[in-house]
């Protein structure tokens, strides 16, 4: 029979070390891939690990870059988030999210690629600025392209 003090700590060491996101500290927190310090809280994204690491990056390019050379392979990844402009600070899903590339939408590193959540919105600004809409798995393409 378990005690009641063992199951608790069990049980404390078992949520403890479920992964999960950490709020990007703007203006303080570095980029995982190009060191710059991640400033736009429309921009800002994380990989979190299934073992619980987290990586940060300042835009996407980053995190589409650092990819490649993870520590930890795609398979282990429990989050993969980024902000967007439509939803400034606020972490969301980055495989559901639309990216807007805009020569007229500036992004930190110059692609010009700006995450939505909502594609709806994401629209309404292609509409107005110009550009093309991308899916998550089309970025990689995009980034590399000769």
């Amino acid at each position: 029979m378990i005690r009641p003090v063992y199951y608790y700590s069990l049980l404390l060491i078992t949520i403890a070390c479920k992964p999960s996101p950490e709020p990007i500290r703007y203006g303080s927190d570095k980029c995982d891939y190009c060191t710059m310090t991640i400033m736009d809280n429309r921009f800002g994204g994380e990989a979190v690990t299934d073992k619980g690491k987290v990586y940060k990056f300042d835009a996407m390019e980053c995190m589409i870059m650092f990819s490649d050379s993870w520590p930890d392979s795609m398979d282990n990844i429990a989050y993969l988030l980024t902000n967007s402009i439509d939803k400034p600070g606020q972490l969301t899903d980055a495989r559901n999210c639309v990216y807007l590339r805009s020569p007229n939408m500036p992004s930190p590193m110059g692609m010009n690629i700006n995450p939505f959540a909502d594609s709806l919105i994401a629209l309404d600004q292609q509409a107005r600025n110009t550009g093309e809409i991308l899916k998550f798995g089309e970025l990689k393409g995009l980034i590399y392209a000769p």
